[in-house]
């Protein structure tokens, strides 16, 4: 796909030199010999999975963790030698290619380590693994000493780290599982079964507790310029995604009339713009009514519901606006925090949804170095 059919209806910009500079930043913040692991899951927070991998990795990144065994997969495609943690229990039948591949699994039930200790066996070769702990999310894991000890001695097992995840709800919460953390992490350890790291923390933790950084922290909001309120003492971190759109059509609709699907009434004569872009591409429909759009330097309120593939503003306050202008959803100045609070969204969320027929664009001092569409359709073949 070439430039101009990248950007002819809605694409996301991902600026590259920004994720790089808030990779740089997150790992300043680590002690010297901590494992830094780039948390990668949801096509990286919908950035583009292969092309994000290979530009951390490029700077020096070697630690990837997903949640899914078919992204895990993707990422060994892209790097080789990595060290790759699927940080969600896999399903039995994908078991022999994610040992074969060198990936290390997560663990959080005896069944978990015996299925995995059987295919390794039968692979002829050791599965790597991380065994999960249950310290208060209430998601994944062991909860008891006891219980994750039963692994210890099954065959073909070499057991990597003891990991857990924050909750962080505040209060004590977090206090109390950290120290859930370390005395469950003890009680494995001194029952026999040694494993050389443990991690605890992710990109809120990091920030938050930095004493808890063990041997290891998961980082990857951070990375994609999610940065909480609570994150003010960090203003350098940079905003990494921009989503666009294009005009197709400016005309008026009179006083009293409904926009699209919509039955609210105008109250006044409007000047309508109309653009290709809607919630099948990650633009949520929840942002009907509350949401801005940034045009030919204006803002402009989104009016009425976004529909599936298209969406409307009002531009009466900008009539120098033609078909075929430029339109940010997100990005500039109009910040993630700011458009995640329109629709009371997670600010993760709002990138991971970027739709699939959706180009990504990939910046380097500012110019387009790569387009990854996954919806390319060349007519007749020709670029």
């Amino acid at each position: 796909m070439n430039l101009n059919r990248a950007m002819s209806r809605a694409w996301a910009e991902v600026d590259e030199d920004a994720l790089l500079h808030n990779y740089r930043l997150a790992r300043s913040l680590c002690g010297e010999g901590v494992r830094f692991i780039c948390v990668v899951k949801a096509n990286a927070y919908g950035l583009g999975l292969d092309r994000t991998v290979r530009t951390l990795h490029e700077a020096g990144a070697d630690w990837f963790s997903v949640a899914a065994p078919e992204e895990a997969l993707i990422v060994r495609r892209a790097l080789p030698d990595a060290s790759i943690l699927l940080m969600s229990p896999a399903e039995e039948s994908y078991l022999p290619t994610l040992i074969q591949k060198n990936i290390s699994l997560t663990v959080g039930t005896v069944e978990d380590a015996r299925k995995a200790s059987e295919a390794a066996a039968r692979a002829g070769r050791n599965a790597r693994v991380h065994i999960k702990l249950d310290t208060g999310l209430h998601r994944l894991g062991f909860t008891d000493a006891d219980e994750a000890l039963r692994v210890k001695d099954l065959p073909s097992l070499t057991f990597e780290a003891i990991y857990s995840h924050m909750a962080l709800r505040g209060g004590n919460q977090s206090v109390e599982q950290e120290a859930l953390f370390t005395a469950l992490a003890d009680a494995i350890e001194a029952g026999g079964l040694r494993v050389p790291m443990r991690h605890l923390l992710d990109s809120i933790g990091l920030t938050r507790y930095p004493q808890w950084q063990m041997q290891g922290v998961r980082v990857g909001a951070f990375l994609y310029g999610n940065i909480p309120p609570a994150w003010d003492r960090y203003p350098e971190g940079k905003n990494v995604v921009a989503f666009k759109s294009r005009v197709t059509r400016v005309a008026w609709a009179r006083k009293g009339d409904g926009v699209g699907y919509d039955d609210t009434p105008l109250e006044r004569d409007t000047l309508v713009a109309t653009l290709p872009v809607g919630y099948i591409d990650g633009y949520p429909r929840v942002l009907s009514h509350v949401a801005q759009v940034s045009v030919n330097g204006r803002r402009a309120p989104v009016l009425g519901l976004i529909c599936m593939d298209q969406m409307m503003i009002d531009v009466t306050d900008i009539p120098s606006v033609r078909q075929g202008d430029v339109v940010t959803l997100l990005g500039g100045d109009i910040s993630l925090r700011e458009y995640a609070a329109w629709g009371h969204l997670n600010r993760n969320e709002c990138l991971g949804i970027l739709g699939r027929r959706v180009p990504r664009i990939y910046l380097r001092g500012g110019q387009p170095v790569r387009i990854e569409a996954e919806m390319d359709a060349e007519p007749d073949g020709n670029a």
